[in-house]
């Protein structure tokens, strides 16, 4: 939650709530972010697609624009919808909004994009997240659910107060708390550790990265993509010392008799047992025992970032970290068992709302047909393909027209040649956007959306008690539009007005929703403000269920209170991930395709770690102070370790160019001491910028690591991303810098380029 301070124009200053314990620093970027050159002024057609007609086209990201008045655009949207639906069938729409996109309830861009698309018939949708892909698929099978990792994890407060030592599996990086999805109010995580330290707390920190975690704490750096090697050989010593906790096993779990035969080796032949794990993860045996016992002497959480899962094989570190967990048998106990994702958003460890949330409802979808979020290149490159999902046999749709609102694939998705291939087969993209990102470049039709800072709205989330009464703070920029505005003359017409908007104008829609959620909470005895007084108060503060401890009524009573999986219990093994054939059905090691010790690191001999930025949200307001100010000579900057800077020429401040077999970018140079050797960090979310806007293999002169991670999912089970993690060579890069051209508008010709009427054409 912020203030904003503007000029009339443009934001000038964000201002943090004042009771925040730890206020977000990317606030900044939100300076001068209205008036951006990079801001949409007006709709735009891409020129091949009007001189020659809805088509595949290689053209996406080089050709020039064509600005045209909103008439023009609405038009041209509700034909090319009404062809491909009437050619093709709605299947054939597929409805991206893959992204953040706005705080608010009600202008948030997938909400107002999916109720559109069903009200038209429907459309292909994605399923789980690029973020939490792996762990979506696997946690219902092992706990029942995935999304009480988070939206109720055990909160802050009680790890403070009970908790001896945490244990945590890709840290807790503070720089991702700064942000929730649907905002936040206060950021309590550096306060609950430093807390847990002043207590006499230990926090033990498990990442090649020493920031990863904030203020004093033990570290144990493992080779990247090792942890469920470390995970497996704690578990053994807990076994063969007897220290894991046998009555919780039998009573809570299910299946351990079969995993602890895998861990002892008793049919493989391979104990898995700190001797193993030595050279894979290249932690000396006695370290991973003293570890194991210390786990075992109190109240111990273990806790799992969600970066772990976002490799090849990346169900098996949070289920290995549930199981380690449930050995050590303290899921239940205040303070003690398992945590996934502290660090990785601002949710994990926040007292949750008992209440629903306003919500703009988006109705039922005609069309049942879904793809994994990461799998949309082969989607397109690949319709009528089959593949497996989560014990499934499925097919590709074959999509023609891809409809895109809020959200930047180009940050998201792997191996961008790849995908900008892909990008080049549908008839159609559509993008709503405030800004000329890449996807936007990539679109035939471009819609210039309103930013948060341009409208009214509620922002709340499932994680704060604050339901704020979000102000417009400067006019709308240029010619841009609200999306609810641009959906509903869309939908007007296609003859589906009145279903769209039920009559309502925004401000009557947030009014509607305000009174809904009154109704929820006068039902539970709560005096709420009318919608007039919290608009003039500005917010509200609801009830949160502090103190809470995750599975504690669980282990109070299994019975009473059965977790979603077929036992009710845990399923340390599942039969029915067993069941599938993509697994033995219980956590194993999987060796990483990316991976120091494969035969791929003979060439490309450093491991690089694309995480979230410290200086933005993903790639949300790259252009913004405290993200540019990061930025070495306009690149991303990219962290080496000294020694490995040295063995190739490298100075600190100089521009290298990164790259493997997929393709290049360049970085700058910042050397640290805090990486592990033969690890590299450069960060996700420098918006794409190719040296050849038309070519797909050309190299980004900005800092997309994306060029270079694999394209690949997890498992056949959760087909979840696997961009965390990738091998690399660096060079120093001694040409000529190309120019910084990612947040330049494309080229616009003038208007008299008129729309080509009549059945579909190959575009140029």
């Amino acid at each position: 939650m912020y203030t904003a301070v503007t000029d009339g124009r443009d934001v000038v200053e964000a201002r943090p709530d004042p009771g925040d314990l730890d206020p977000s620093p990317v606030l900044d970027n939100l300076r001068g972010s209205v008036t951006h050159r990079s801001r949409i002024r007006r709709p735009a057609v891409r020129r091949g697609w009007l001189e020659h007609g809805a088509g595949p086209s290689d053209r996406r990201g080089a050709d020039d624009f064509v600005e045209v008045d909103w008439d023009t655009v609405t038009s041209l949207l509700a034909g090319e919808l009404r062809r491909v639906i009437e050619r093709f069938g709605n299947e054939a729409i597929y409805g991206g909004s893959y992204g953040w996109s706005s705080p608010g309830r009600f202008h948030h861009a997938q909400s107002q994009i999916h109720r559109f698309l069903k009200l038209a018939g429907g459309y292909t949708r994605s399923v789980n997240s690029y973020s939490l892909g792996a762990t979506g698929m696997i946690m219902p099978h092992v706990l029942g659910a995935h999304w009480k990792m988070f939206a109720r994890s055990t909160s802050w407060d009680v790890i403070a107060r009970w908790t001896d030592t945490v244990v945590c599996f890709g840290g807790i990086p503070l720089k991702n708390t700064a942000v929730n999805d649907g905002g936040t109010s206060n950021h309590p995580a550096r306060d609950g550790l430093d807390r847990l330290r002043e207590r006499g707390g230990r926090i033990i920190s498990i990442s090649p990265l020493a920031d990863d975690m904030h203020g004093e704490a033990e570290r144990i750096a493992p080779v990247p993509g090792s942890d469920v090697a470390l995970m497996l050989a704690l578990a053994y010593v807990l076994v063969t010392e007897g220290l894991h906790d046998r009555d919780f096993l039998d009573t809570y779990c299910v299946g351990y008799q079969r995993f602890e035969r895998y861990l002892l080796g008793l049919d493989d032949g391979v104990a898995k047992s700190p001797q193993w794990a030595a050279p894979i993860t290249e932690i000396a045996p006695e370290v991973i025992v003293a570890l194991a016992h210390r786990m075992a002497e109190g109240r111990t959480l273990v806790t799992v970032t969600w970066s772990l899962q976002r490799v090849r094989g990346g169900e098996q570190a949070p289920w290995m970290g549930v199981t380690l967990a449930a050995m050590l048998g303290q899921i239940g106990l205040p303070g003690g068992g398992f945590g996934h994702g502290y660090g990785s958003m601002n949710e994990s460890g926040l007292a949750p709302v008992p209440y629903p949330l306003p919500t703009f409802p988006q109705g039922n979808n005609p069309i049942d047909q879904f793809i994994p979020v990461a799998r949309i290149a082969d989607m397109l490159l690949d319709p009528g393909g089959r593949y497996r999902y989560n014990g499934q046999s499925r097919t590709y749709p074959d999509i023609h027209l891809v409809y895109w609102a809020g959200g930047n694939p180009f940050h998201h998705h792997q191996d961008l040649g790849r995908l900008r291939r892909a990008l080049g087969r549908p008839d159609t993209i559509v993008v709503h956007d405030p800004y000329w990102t890449p996807m936007a470049k990539h679109a035939d039709i471009v819609i210039p959306s309103t930013t948060a800072l341009e409208r009214d709205d509620l922002s709340c989330t499932r994680n704060d008690p604050l339901l704020v009464a979000m102000q417009a703070a400067v006019p709308r920029y240029a010619d841009s539009r609200d999306d609810y505005d641009t959906f509903a003359a869309i939908a007007a017409k296609m003859g589906l007005g009145e279903r769209f908007t039920e009559g309502r104008s925004s401000e009557q829609w947030l009014r509607h929703m305000y009174e809904q959620w009154r109704g929820f909470l006068r039902a539970d005895g709560v005096t709420t403000p009318t919608y007039e007084q919290f608009r003039e108060q500005g917010s509200f503060r609801m009830r949160t269920e502090d103190d809470l401890v995750m599975f504690e009524e669980f282990r109070k009573d299994p019975q009473a209170n059965p977790l979603r999986t077929p036992s009710g219990l845990i399923e340390i093994f599942s039969d029915t991930v067993a069941g599938f054939g993509d697994g033995p059905g219980h956590p194993v090691w999987i060796e990483p395709q990316e991976w120091l010790h494969g035969e791929r690191a003979e060439r490309f001999p450093l491991h690089l770690i694309a995480n979230q930025p410290r200086t933005r949200l993903h790639s949300q307001l790259d252009h913004g102070a405290t993200s540019q100010k990061s930025k070495i000579r306009g690149r991303e900057p990219i962290r080496l370790h000294p020694a490995d800077a040295a063995a190739r020429g490298i100075a600190d401040g100089d521009v290298v160019r990164v790259f493997n077999d997929r393709g290049a970018c360049l970085a700058g140079a910042i050397l640290d001491a805090g990486l592990r050797p033969h690890i590299v960090q450069l960060a996700t979310g420098a918006w794409y910028d190719p040296l050849d806007p038309a070519d797909p293999t050309s190299m980004c002169v900005h800092g997309n690591p994306n060029v270079l991670t694999p394209d690949i999912g997890t498992s056949d089970l959760a087909q979840g991303c696997t961009g965390q993690h990738v091998l690399v060579e660096i060079e120093r890069y001694d040409g000529d810098l190309p120019p910084i051209r990612a947040y330049d508008p494309p080229t616009f010709v003038g208007e008299h380029i008129r729309p080509r009427s009549g059945p579909a054409a190959t575009a140029g």
